[in-house]
C-alpha cells in the first residue's frame, strides 16, 4: 500500500544496529535475543525472539518450515541458545511465524502458546493441503476481476499453506488478551490485535519497556489487511484501525518495539499515527477512484505504490487489501457493490 507519510522513518530511532546473521543471535536487552531467519518471498526475512527463562529459553515465533530454517535452529541450539526451550509462543498463524512450532515443541517436549483463533484457523488452513480449490473461492476472485489465467494459477497452487508448516502440535496453551505471563522473572502482558490476522498476540513488558509486536506494528512497511474467500463480507480494516488505537492507549510510547520484520525501533506512538494516516489517505484515494464504477482489480493503482503484476502471491495480497478497503466503505454506507453482467462485482460511491 502507498505510504503517505513524507518519511516513514523520520520519527523513529533504530538503535539496535545490524541484524544477526542466520544461525546467530544478538542481545538487544538483557536476556532478550534477536534472531533473523530467511524467507523465500519478496519480504525475505523474519525476526524471531528468544527470552532467557530460568535455565532455558522462551521462543517467540519460529520461522517457516524449511531445511534452511531447521539448520539455523540447530546452529543456535549448539551455540548461543544452548539449553532447553521452555515454551514456544506464537504471535499469529502465518507460516513464517508458526511454521517450525511443531518441530520445536516436539524436540523439547514443551507447549505451544498461542491464541485460540490463531490455532484453530491455522489447523483449518493446513487441512486444505491436497484439496481442490473450492468454487466459493473461484467465484470470489472472478467477481474481483481476475482473468481466467490468474484463476487457473490459483487452482494449481491452492493448498500450499500447509506445505510451509511442520505438523502442528495437537494441543496448545491459550493466550488471551490481558493475560500476564511470567517469563524470566518479568511479567509480559498479552495485547491482542486484529485485522492482519484473527487474534494476533503482542507481548508487552512494561517494566522492561519492551513490546514484541509481531506483524501488528512494523517500521517502513504496513502489514497486509485482507478480505479472504472464507469471509467475503468481513471488515478487517475497521478491526485493524481499532487495534492501532488500542496499542496507542495500552502501550507506553517509550518502548523498544521488537517487530517481526525490518528493524527494532523506538517511537511506537508516532509510528501508529503514521499507519493510521496512511490508511485514511488510502481511503480518500479510493473514494476519488470510485466516482466511476470499478472492479476490485481496477482500484490497485489508487491503493498501491508499485504495479501489481501477475505474480500469484502479489495478486492475492493486493486483491484482499483492496476488498478490505472497499468493504470498509460499504459497511459505512459510503459505497455500494453491484453484480455486473460480466460476472464481476462493480463498486461505486453511493452518491454517484
Amino acid at each position: 500500500m502507498k505510504d503517505t507519510a513524507t518519511d516513514p522513518g523520520a520519527a523513529l530511532n533504530f538503535s539496535c544496529g545490524d541484524p544477526p546473521a542466520t544461525g546467530e543471535a544478538k542481545e538487544v536487552a538483557e536476556g532478550v535475543f534477536w534472531i533473523r531467519m530467511p524467507l523465500p518471498f519478496a519480504l525475505n526475512h523474519i525476526n524471531l525472539w528468544a527470552i532467557r527463562d530460568g535455565e532455558g529459553w522462551a521462543l517467540v515465533d519460529t520461522g517457516i518450515w524449511s531445511t534452511v530454517t531447521l539448520d539455523a535452529w540447530r546452529a543456535l541450539f549448539a551455540g548461543v541458545l544452548a539449553g532447553p526451550v521452555t515454551r514456544v509462543l506464537v504471535t499469529h498463524m502465518h507460516p513464517d511465524h508458526i511454521g517450525m512450532a511443531g518441530w520445536l515443541t516436539r524436540k523439547f517436549d514443551c507447549r505451544l502458546w498461542i491464541s485460540r483463533l490463531e490455532y484453530l484457523t491455522c489447523r483449518a488452513l493446513a487441512a486444505d493441503t491436497g484439496r481442490e480449490a473450492p468454487e466459493d473461492a473461484i467465484r470470489f476472485y472472478r467477481r474481483a476481476g481476475w482473468t481466467e489465467e490468474a484463476i487457473e494459477t490459483y487452482r494449481t497452487r491452492f493448498g500450499g499453506f500447509g506445505k510451509m508448516i511442520y505438523a502442528m502440535p495437537d494441543s496448545f496453551r491459550r493466550l488471551a488478551d490481558g493475560d500476564e505471563l511470567l517469563i524470566g522473572g518479568y511479567h509480559w502482558r498479552v495485547v491482542v490485535g486484529r485485522g492482519h490476522s484473527p487474534e494476533h498476540a503482542c507481548l508487552y513488558c512494561p517494566e522492561r519497556k519492551l513490546l514484541i509486536s509481531g506483524d501488528q506494528v512494523l517500521a517502513g512497511i504496513s502489514s497486509n489487511v485482507s478480505v479472504f474467500p472464507t469471509e467475503p463480507d468481513a471488515d478487517p480494516l475497521a478491526e485493524w484501525l481499532a487495534s492501532l488505537e488500542k496499542l496507542q492507549h495500552e502501550v507506553a510510547g517509550d518502548v523498544l518495539v521488537l517487530p517481526a520484520h525490518n528493524q527494532p525501533f523506538q517511537g511506537l506512538h508516532p509510528r501508529l499515527a503514521q499507519l493510521q494516516r496512511s490508511h485514511h489517505d488510502t481511503l480518500d484515494r479510493l473514494r476519488a477512484a470510485l466516482r466511476e464504477p470499478r472492479r476490485a482489480v481496477d482500484t490497485f493503482g489508487a491503493l498501491f505504490a508499485r504495479p501489481i503484476t501477475s505474480d500469484q502471491t502479489l495478486m492475492s495480497l493486493a486483491t484482499g487489501e483492496a476488498l478490505a478497503h472497499l468493504n470498509y466503505l460499504i459497511v459505512r454506507g459510503e459505497a455500494r457493490a453491484e453484480a455486473g453482467d460480466d460476472g464481476c462485482t462493480w463498486y461505486r460511491l453511493t452518491n454517484h
